[in-house]
């Protein structure tokens, strides 16, 4: 029926409730005690399901014309512009403005908007609708024992550097103009091992616990944080690009969830905001959504050079989003564990992945001022974001064992 539709995930979708009053804690807790009793630390998997009535409407604005352009720098200006465009466009099909969600004006024109699937086909058939497309929901989905809790509790320790950070020539202290955007959970911004830049931030959740941006509910952005950028000052970890600004784009919540829609918002966040010389990591996906990728591509158009984690489903990362995204100033990352040997869960292909780099057993920043030892392409990417912003990427030799038999390049500064 839609010109282009956002499609599931494969294998090993993960449903999280979207609502606080069912997340069991005591399960959580219980999965956690297990964790804690496993030598291996665990791998954040990612994973997508469609959220029933909800729908990414993207405009053509080759007919709309690009309606936020005219307020420059203004991004609140020109998202309420875009508001007021699909409200006219919605009314016409006795849709209310209420069935508006999120508004994305710089990296792609549109809305998500609550509807039936009657209507998103009928608002598709419109010449000034470029496409619609499902919305989908992301989640950080970790295997059993691995739930929003744990990590390491607050307090300083002695500082070490990381075996990743090592490996790719990194731990500098960054001296230049940069910053680094987390596309994630958000940042505990009162960790002492980052800074962290909260006035220039975007929260996509604007109730309760996980509006407060000041504060990371789970922990996997704080994680990705610290691997970028946490400071060389004698306690806990050093990052690639040590002590560089971080900012959270709070698009996943204390679970690990968020819409797709929301996760675009974001983006467009970066994209209205950014400036050339800046990186934006985003260790986070699940089924291809054309939106996404779109939005990836224009925002690195800005000269923002986006990190892309490939996914942990062991699959072709060309069938997830954001990592099949590709274009100048985009990099789609696998992970590997020490010894330059392929992790098994990491996702493959060439295109769309660019470099690997490490993924397994990578200590970081956690929630609450502590520091966690986790794995994933999630922990992969970040190693890249950090190189990025110091500069370019070198060639630090060829993965053993990669799937697709075009071993990866390791990414290294």
């Amino acid at each position: 029926m839609f010109k282009r539709m956002a499609v599931l995930a494969g294998a090993g979708i993960v449903l999280f409730s979207c609502s606080d009053d069912t997340f069991n804690q005591e399960e959580n807790l219980e999965l956690q005690n297990v964790l804690e009793q496993m030598e291996e630390p665990a791998v954040f998997n990612q994973g997508s399901y469609v959220i029933e009535g909800s729908y990414i409407v993207v405009f053509d604005r080759k007919v709309t014309g690009d309606v936020g352009a005219r307020f420059g720098n203004d991004h609140k200006a020109a998202n309420n512009a875009v508001r007021e465009m699909a409200t006219k466009i919605l009314g016409s099909m006795e849709l209310k403005e209420d069935a508006i969600g999120h508004v994305f004006s710089k990296a792609l024109t549109g809305v998500s908007v609550k509807m039936s699937e009657e209507k998103a086909a009928e608002l598709e058939a419109d010449e000034r609708v470029a496409y619609v497309e499902r919305d989908q929901m992301f989640t950080l989905a970790p295997p059993p024992g691995k739930g929003p809790g744990g990590g390491g509790g607050g307090g300083s320790a002695a500082e070490e550097i990381p075996w990743g950070i090592s490996r790719v020539n990194g731990g500098a202290t960054y001296t230049g103009n940069g910053v680094a955007w987390i596309i994630d959970s958000g940042i505990d911004s009162g960790h002492e091992d980052l800074n962290v830049d909260v006035n220039r931030g975007f929260n996509a959740f604007t109730k309760g616990k996980d509006s407060d941006l000041s504060a990371d509910g789970n922990g996997h952005g704080t994680h990705v944080a610290g691997t970028v950028a946490a400071i060389d000052n004698e306690v806990g970890v050093i990052g690639v690009a040590a002590g560089a600004t971080v900012i959270p784009v709070k698009v996943l919540d204390s679970r690990g969830s968020g819409s797709y829609s929301g996760v675009i918002a974001g983006i467009d966040h970066v994209a209205a905001n950014g400036s050339n010389g800046d990186v934006a990591n985003m260790s986070l996906g699940g089924g291809f959504s054309q939106a996404v990728n779109d939005a990836v591509i224009a925002a690195a158009g800005t000269g923002v050079k986006f990190a892309l984690a490939a996914g942990n489903e062991s699959t072709n990362a060309a069938t997830k989003s954001p990592a099949s995204a590709n274009g100048p100033n985009i990099y789609t990352i696998s992970a590997m564990s020490q010894g330059d040997n392929w992790a098994s869960f990491s996702n493959y292909g060439n295109p769309p992945v660019d470099y690997c780099e490490p993924g397994v057993a990578i200590k970081s920043t956690w929630k609450g001022g502590g520091y966690n030892t986790i794995s994933g392409t999630s922990m992969a990417s970040p190693h890249a974001a950090g190189i990025l912003l110091l500069g370019n990427i070198g060639n630090g030799g060829n993965v053993n064992g990669d799937p697709d038999g075009n071993a990866d390049t390791i990414g290294v500064n």
